[in-house]
């Protein structure tokens, strides 16, 4: 503390040694903890409300096609009609929901209880409540693992591009504009028909997931990356030149280590958004070739082979083409805003 009557005494204040006072203390107190980026950037997500309400949707969704088949009565692919030995029952065939066949309701009449198909049955006889759920099921999963793919290639692809620089990048950038300059949906269409009819994969461990599966992976693979390898260049590009780069590679550091260890934990708000607004665009995909009849195989239900499915009995039955359309929009719209509230509340750009 200064003494303004002693302006050039150099002895020491006696007051500075003072123990703080009460109000002091309460004032220390009150200043802000610590913090990470990552804790800031989910409490500015959480006062988002539409982002907070889109991932309990995305949660709830999510649950909902995991937990549910468990107990659910009836499966995907049962045909309520169809019993061994007995002549097909076509009552089962297209009920309207909350309504039972001729079979059950005999049994419901001696005193069972059955469980209602809440959505009906499709044309098969089979419970389309159970059948959306699976749809949902395989869309989810398709737009995760495609998304993953995508950030693995985008990722090592970009860094490498954005670290080396000079012919690697050319070259890198090159490839990234041809594919660019290439009709998306109609390369797609045909690499999902040339690579789901080449591909065998019975008698493998693949064989479950189908071949429209495992090509659809493989398009994502090969088109999708691109996006995500530019984003992660341009970040890596204005990070290389970073002191605690030019220090990393002084002391003799290589150039893996520097992008693993420095260049992506720092393109890590980048990685999180491009990722999040990744899976949207892949149910998307998914659904659209399901629609085409190039998604996942028969019986396994997509919500895009569903409303393909129900355009037969558009007119009578048009609640088979709104459920699995409805079913799609909200699972893309979640997606599509809880990203766009990762994207304000990560992005240092946006909280400068």
């Amino acid at each position: 503390m200064f003494d303004a009557r002693k302006p050039f005494s150099l002895q020491l204040n006696p007051k500075l040694l003072e123990p703080a006072t009460e109000v002091e203390k309460e004032y220390i107190s009150r200043m802000r903890p610590s913090s990470t980026f990552f804790r800031d950037g989910c409490k500015r997500l959480l006062k988002n409300k539409v982002a907070t309400c889109s991932l309990l949707i995305i949660v709830l969704i999510t649950l909902a096609v995991i937990l549910l088949p468990m107990f659910w009565p009836y499966s995907y692919d049962q045909m309520l009609g169809v019993r061994p030995g007995k002549p097909v029952d076509s009552s089962y065939n297209n009920l309207a929901p909350f309504t039972w066949g001729k079979t059950e309701l005999k049994r419901m009449e001696e005193g069972e209880k059955l469980f209602p198909h809440v959505f009906g049955t499709d044309a098969h006889g089979r419970d389309y409540f159970i059948r959306v759920i699976y749809g949902a099921r395989i869309s989810l999963a398709v737009g995760f693992f495609a998304s993953l793919i995508v950030l693995v290639i985008g990722m090592t692809i970009g860094s490498i591009a954005g670290y080396f620089g000079g012919k690697v990048d050319i070259v890198i950038m090159r490839i990234v504009d041809i594919i660019y300059s290439l009709p998306d949906m109609l390369v797609i269409i045909l690499l999902a028909v040339v690579l789901g009819k080449t591909l065998n994969v019975e008698g493998t461990v693949l064989e479950k997931i189908g071949a429209n599966i495992i090509s659809m992976f493989i398009v994502f693979g090969l088109l999708y990356w691109v996006s995500m390898a530019r984003l992660i260049r341009g970040q890596i590009l204005s990070l290389r030149q970073q002191e605690y780069v030019l220090s990393a590679q002084a002391t003799g550091a290589g150039g893996g280590w520097i992008i693993r260890r420095h260049l992506l934990p720092n393109c890590i708000s980048v990685i999180i958004i491009s990722t999040a607004l990744q899976i949207p665009n892949a149910i998307f995909t998914e659904s659209f070739l399901s629609f085409m009849g190039l998604g996942v195989n028969a019986p396994m239900p997509s919500l895009g082979s569903l409303a393909s499915d129900a355009l037969s009995g558009i007119n009578t039955y048009t609640y088979r083409l709104v459920i699995p359309a409805l079913a799609i929009c909200l699972i893309v719209l979640s997606l599509n805003l809880f990203g766009d509230g990762l994207r304000d509340a990560f992005d240092p750009k946006l909280n400068a």
